[in-house]
């Protein structure tokens, strides 16, 4: 057997792009005692791996040159040496750009055990997107019942599952998002109340008009001009949750922008960054809340499937491009 990987081959700054990455293959070894192997069915594409490519200030260190692309990825045991995992288990969790992984246990994040929703969910809704969108609605914002929710990249895999949370959560929700085709997917797919295309409109107009009595919540993916705009319309004691910063390409120098603390101060705010690592002893309680959604057709889950490694090395760039139409998952 051969193990295809997609390694970090180039380090990039800012957004990496096909040319940062080379294809592979290499042998691939059998588990020893307490490891496993995984055939590798699916990967997933987030915003995070920007940052984790990057030889920068982050939460991760960057993937070293020379290495399998860190990722998050699905697939099937196929022999184990390890207690804990069994041949045939389904398993998702850091286990890169490759096809193979031979893993010790603890770059896995979780078994799949909800054989009745498709595996690739593991990788978005009740993956790293939909627990980060459960507990940046339930814990970080605390929406509640009457709350006005604005949501940063709506359209996307964690601000679509925020905004739908939201509405289950009996809030008003406002999705801001790029172009026709997403605005439109926020109102009938996602069920937003209000979509505002940041494209073509002027934002701090449009979200005035459709918060009149201010934001109580936003969750911010972008910061930038969107975030700014927003800003200027927070209703007192409002939260905001940092999820992700995707209008910002380059960090050396800082980025100058408005500075935000004088609404904090008037509108006696709160703003807080939002990491799934600080939820790490609660994933499950997301994921069953998360999988009775899905049963009750709650909640609308989007794909966008790329087929074959050899997509992967322009995926991250299509991914800031905003090029996807759903959750990008690379089918290997």
């Amino acid at each position: 057997m051969k193990n295809t990987q997609v390694i970090l081959a180039r380090r990039p700054v800012g957004v990496p792009g096909p040319e940062h990455f080379d294809l592979t293959e290499r042998a691939v070894a059998d588990p020893a005692d307490g490891q496993l192997l995984i055939r590798v069915s699916h990967w997933s594409v987030d915003p995070a791996m920007r940052g984790w490519a990057n030889d920068v200030p982050n939460y991760s260190p960057p993937v070293e040159l020379g290495t399998p692309m860190r990722a998050f990825a699905v697939g099937e045991v196929i022999a184990s040496r390890h207690p804990g995992y069994a041949q045939g288990d389904v398993v998702e969790g850091l286990l890169g750009w490759q096809t193979y992984a031979l893993s010790g246990g603890s770059n896995i994040g979780h078994k799949v055990t909800e054989t009745d929703l498709p595996r690739t969910y593991a990788l978005g809704i009740m993956g790293l997107n939909g627990t980060t969108a459960y507990f940046g609605a339930t814990e970080t914002l605390g929406a509640q019942a009457g709350d006005t929710v604005v949501v940063s990249t709506a359209a996307g895999a964690v601000g679509s599952a925020v905004g739908q949370i939201s509405k289950i959560l009996g809030c008003r929700t406002v999705g801001i998002a790029g172009g026709p085709e997403k605005t439109r997917q926020c109102l009938e797919e996602f069920g937003y109340d209000a979509a505002i295309d940041y494209k073509s409109q002027d934002v701090a107009a449009a979200v005035a008009e459709a918060c009149p009595d201010g934001v109580n919540c936003y969750f911010d993916n972008t910061c930038g001009p969107i975030s700014d705009a927003v800003m200027t319309r927070l209703a007192i004691g409002a939260r905001i949750a940092i999820c992700g910063t995707a209008a910002i390409t380059d960090w050396d120098p800082l980025p100058v922008g408005p500075r935000v603390h004088r609404q904090l101060l008037v509108a006696r705010a709160r703003m807080q960054g939002l990491l799934i690592f600080d939820f790490a002893d609660r994933l499950q309680e997301a994921r069953d809340a998360l999988a009775g959604w899905l049963r009750d057709g709650q909640l609308t889950v989007r794909e966008h499937i790329l087929d074959g490694p050899e997509t992967a090395p322009g995926a991250i760039e299509m991914l800031y491009n905003g090029e996807n139409t759903g959750k990008l998952i690379i089918q290997v």
